[in-house]
């Protein structure tokens, strides 16, 4: 839609209605049913199947619990127990938030947009060149996970939280408002993205950057997630990187067969990991995945992104028998194998095994997966994707706007 009315009016249109409703949800003893924040500071919504709880602060998720195939309740997110957690963890690993208002990274931290070049705010990657970092990381040392959003609409099913980013916070041009809707429906997690450039041209890509852990870090026969068979039907491409996983403007063919083939048929995140190609797959010195694959539907034709079947990407475990499937308008998915976490960052009191020296309760190296939704990374420093319409956004113009829904159910059949 074009914005012919006025913020006001869009904000109204973008919101769910905040009506009454009468609680629901799994049924567990240790969640709330009341609209306002529980004794530990999350927003609770609820549906048949799923109940998650949800935090300010970077308008994250907090806990999502599901039954598994046993009947058992699992938690199969990280996070912090408390809301409070998470603006005091001094390493942010970006739990469960909304990364912007440019997710992923940004080269030299740097861009241009009308021949003016803009420099944002470098945080990751430093060297003696660039003291402060060599690129921008999820935009900035204060990016939008960093920040308090404000609940705007809560009801029993659905929440939706609203940011304010000013011009020029973490350097990047422009005022922007964005309203993040999280819904709950029948085993779905619904969420949409939308945000509004009001006042100059300014880049714009957002995502969910969520832990998982599909066996609520409680298996007992593996403390990772390598476990988990992953599948993405469309992405028989990648965007090529450096050493730094900064995009070099290749666009990669994935061979059948190689390390970073989930296309031909699904497999183990951990089933190639011991190849030579592995090492050096996620950057310097690093074996596993995070990677962003290119997601190419358009090969069969017009679609709609949330027909039945249609899902980008899978995501199972044999073990809890937990599955999700993502289905989202992007055009872009990366995974990150959780290939820095190192048993510092604490397990939830909702999750893991209790007393079992043999499986500590935190989270170690490939103890979980990110999956990001999202467009072409960095691609506002590759003018020959020809996606600015995609990442480029002004007053007047169309907003941004990303939807995904993540669709749960059991499936227990075993992956090599």
């Amino acid at each position: 839609m074009r914005l012919n009315t006025g913020l006001a009016s869009v904000g109204a249109l973008l919101l769910p209605l905040a009506s009454a409703q009468s609680s629901g949800g799994t049924g567990s003893s240790n969640v709330s049913s009341s609209l306002a924040p529980d004794e530990n500071g999350f927003y609770w919504v609820f549906s048949e199947g799923l109940s998650a709880a949800f935090n300010p602060y970077g308008a994250s998720i907090a806990k999502l619990l599901i039954h598994d195939k046993y009947g058992i309740q699992r938690d199969i997110v990280a996070g912090f127990d408390n809301a409070t957690a998470y603006s005091l963890d001094a390493a942010h690993p970006h739990l469960g938030g909304v990364p912007g208002r440019y997710a992923n990274r940004i080269k030299n931290s740097t861009f241009e947009i009308d021949g003016e070049t803009y420099h944002v705010d470098p945080n990751e990657n430093p060297t003696a060149e660039a003291p402060d970092g060599a690129d921008t990381l999820h935009g900035g040392h204060d990016g939008w996970d960093y920040r308090n959003f404000t609940v705007v609409s809560h009801t029993n099913d659905s929440i939706t939280f609203s940011i304010v980013d000013p011009d020029g916070k973490e350097g990047f041009p422009g005022e922007v408002i964005s309203y993040i809707t999280y819904t709950l429906n029948n085993f779905t997690w619904d969420f949409k993205m939308v945000a509004i450039a009001t006042t100059k041209k300014t880049p714009i890509m957002l995502s969910s950057h969520t832990y998982w852990n599909l066996d609520g870090f409680a298996n007992n026969e593996t403390n990772t997630a390598l476990n988990h068979t992953f599948y993405l039907p469309y992405s028989g491409q990648r965007v090529g990187v450096d050493n730094i996983l900064i995009p070099t403007g290749d666009i990669l063919a994935n061979k059948q067969g190689s390390v970073n083939d989930f296309w031909s048929a699904p497999k183990q995140i951990g089933a190639s990991l011991q190849s030579p190609e592995a090492e050096g797959n996620c950057g310097f010195n690093c074996t596993g995945y995070d990677t962003c694959w290119i997601i190419n539907r358009d090969q069969d034709g017009p679609y709609d992104w949330r027909a039945e079947g249609g899902f980008v990407a899978r995501l199972q475990s044999a073990w809890s028998g937990i599955q999700v499937d993502i289905y989202t308008d992007q055009e872009a998915f990366q995974l990150y194998s959780c290939n820095s976490q190192n048993a510092t960052m604490p397990l939830k009191t909702t999750q893991g095994l209790f007393n079992n020296t043999d499986f500590p309760r935190t989270i170690p190296q490939y103890g979980c997966v990110v999956m990001e939704v999202e467009d072409w990374i960095d691609a506002i420093n590759h003018p020959e994707w020809q996606r600015e319409s995609k990442q480029i956004f002004g007053p007047g113009g169309d907003p941004y706007v990303l939807q995904a829904s993540y669709v749960f159910s059991i499936n227990d059949t075993a992956t090599s």
